[in-house]
């Protein structure tokens, strides 16, 4: 079968930031993995200029507690024990102009199926690429879960 697999996961804010919606989908190349992130109602946080943190993490829902409204949707992804940035699930940062972002970033990290089921978290800080485990990437203000998506086959 020479069929494409895609996947995608419908993000939606913490109760803090409500209004942060959007959709990434993961397309299977032969290259690699085609992510894709359109995301609208980002907030103006004055320290990260825009910037936000942007990863896969390996738990499977958006649910969390009163400390962290996304707990439940774990740590980067990391199947194989690297450090940060070099999970599996480390993607670029989203730049925000007004509020919304789009980004788009092919990588071989990981596969759509290894995938399915787990979250994407957008973090209110940028990324710094060094501080273990995350990056110094700050609170989860956004969650969605990766699953297969029939309507974009």
């Amino acid at each position: 079968m020479n069929r494409k697999l895609f996947a995608a996961a419908q993000i939606h804010g913490s109760d803090e930031y409500p209004n942060i919606n959007g959709l990434v989908k993961f397309q299977q190349t032969p290259q690699g993995v085609l992510v894709t992130a359109d995301i609208c109602g980002l907030p103006k946080i004055e320290s990260c200029y825009g910037v936000f943190a942007f990863h896969i993490h390996g738990g499977s829902c958006c649910t969390g507690n009163e400390t962290d409204p996304f707990a439940d949707a774990g740590t980067h992804y990391d199947p194989c024990d690297a450090p940060h940035p070099y999970h599996a699930g480390d993607l670029p940062p989203l730049f925000a102009n007004n509020g919304r972002a789009y980004m788009s970033v092919l990588t071989s990290r990981f596969t759509v199926d290894e995938i399915i089921g787990k979250t994407v978290i957008i973090h209110s800080r940028p990324d710094d690429f060094t501080t273990q485990p995350s990056g110094n990437a700050g609170e989860k203000i956004a969650c969605g879960v990766v699953c297969t998506n029939s309507r974009f086959n």
